[in-house]
């Protein structure tokens, strides 16, 4: 039997529901513990070299700060469809594996390395008379910004790909292969992640503009 529902008396259910916990949010800002969504932004403490989740009005407050203690990762990526740099040039570099993430650290005021490995990023500096010499055959690496932006390289077997990368994807990066790897070789899985990781990239970045490097 189907009762008449009585105009301005709540259903059950929606009285239940008041008693229901709201459900937390899957992560909080990093600085003032506001709940977060999906598509959140990100900071990054220059001196601990750490990203932090942010809320977008604590995002908006570190933009442009370029001596403050965090600095606010931007979200886009750019392919370099012409990127110019041999092979012996990467040997040069003495990064030990086909993936890298470079960037210059304004604490260290020098361009380091960072490479994925089954414990995390591992960090190098980058001799600078080699890092000016790609430089000068790619004047776009002079417009990076510091700390926050860096090339991102995949010469993972046959792959010749270079992005403009923010940095928290190299960290995504490094974080995926951590939670993946298995065993001497890394397994199967591992390979397979980081294929998407890349393939997602490729769709999503933009051109990189060949545009003059910043005097």
């Amino acid at each position: 039997m189907t009762y008449p529902r009585t105009l301005g008396t709540k259903s059950p259910l929606a009285a239940l529901r008041k008693f229901v916990p709201a459900k937390e949010p899957a992560e909080r800002c990093g600085l003032c513990n506001a709940g977060l969504s999906a598509d959140h932004r990100h900071l990054f403490d220059v001196q601990a070299r750490t990203v932090i989740c942010a809320c977008g009005s604590c995002a908006v407050l570190f933009a442009g700060q370029h001596g403050a203690k965090y600095r606010r990762i931007g979200g886009s990526v750019r392919a370099f469809a012409d990127f110019r740099q041999s092979d012996a040039q990467w040997a040069e570099l003495g990064v030990p594996i086909g993936l890298a993430f470079f960037c210059y650290s304004t604490p260290l005021a020098q361009t380091i390395a960072l490479y994925p490995s089954p414990a995390g990023a591992t960090e190098s500096r980058i001799d600078s008379r080699l890092w000016n010499e790609l430089a000068e055959q790619n004047p776009l690496l002079r417009n990076l910004a510091p700390d926050v932006e860096g090339l991102l390289v995949n010469r993972i077997k046959q792959a010749r790909e270079y992005y403009v990368a923010p940095v928290d994807v190299c960290f995504r990066l490094t974080g995926l292969i951590r939670r993946s790897w298995r065993g001497l070789s890394g397994g199967a899985q591992v390979w397979r992640d980081i294929d998407v990781f890349f393939a997602d990239l490729r769709q999503r970045a933009a051109p990189a503009r060949t545009e003059k490097a910043r005097a």
